[in-house]
């Protein structure tokens, strides 16, 4: 067989599917209108390629989706064992402001494509990574006792209603640091 025509090993086509979700995350964070076919010329890939991985634009953005949210999940414990509790969680919450300008332009297809199912299938592991983070930085008094990461969601999802073309950074940040200081646990007032 020709080295031209020889088919891609298994390597090269999970390197490919990689970097096409590294240049789609990047793409669609820039604008949500992002096309397919200028997604894999950035990747390097012929159109084709991109098909055969993701039939089309929801499966691309789905799988967007799943590896972000699993990240998510997968780095709380991460964190929460190599960072002081609250240095953990301001780390995390920034992931998840870097995750909302994902979602940002795209959430209406993430919740037709899924009928929220997927929503569903992360929900309680999300929560419990919220909750690992929360409970280590309630140990070492920094935070509130008792803080339901349920709620802490609710306030973290105003984060995908932040357009990233109009300041979106800064203003996640301020977001965020309200989020954290109302999380943190009152000092009291020395007595006089």
């Amino acid at each position: 067989m020709n080295a031209q025509h020889a088919k891609p090993t298994r390597r090269d086509a999970l390197d490919n599917r990689e970097r096409i979700l590294v240049v789609a995350r990047e793409a669609l964070a820039e604008s949500s209108g992002a096309s397919l076919t200028a997604i894999a010329k950035k990747a390097g890939v012929g159109i084709g390629t991109l098909y055969r991985h993701f039939p089309n634009r929801e499966s691309l953005i789905i799988e967007l989706y799943r590896h972000d949210i699993q990240h998510l999940i997968d780095l709380a414990p991460e964190l929460a064992a190599s960072h002081p509790p609250l240095e953990a969680l301001r780390r995390w919450f920034d992931e998840v402001a870097r995750y909302g300008q994902l979602k940002y332009g795209v959430a209406e297809v993430i919740h037709a494509a899924t009928h929220g199912g997927l929503d569903e299938e992360y929900y309680e592991p999300f929560l419990r990574a919220i909750a690992v983070l929360l409970d280590a930085a309630a140990a070492d008094g920094t935070l509130k006792d008792g803080l339901d990461p349920e709620d802490v969601l609710l306030q973290l999802s105003v984060l995908w209603r932040i357009d990233p073309a109009r300041g979106g950074d800064a203003r996640a940040a301020r977001i965020l640091d309200l989020i954290v200081d109302g999380l943190r646990r009152p000092h009291s007032e020395p007595t006089v």
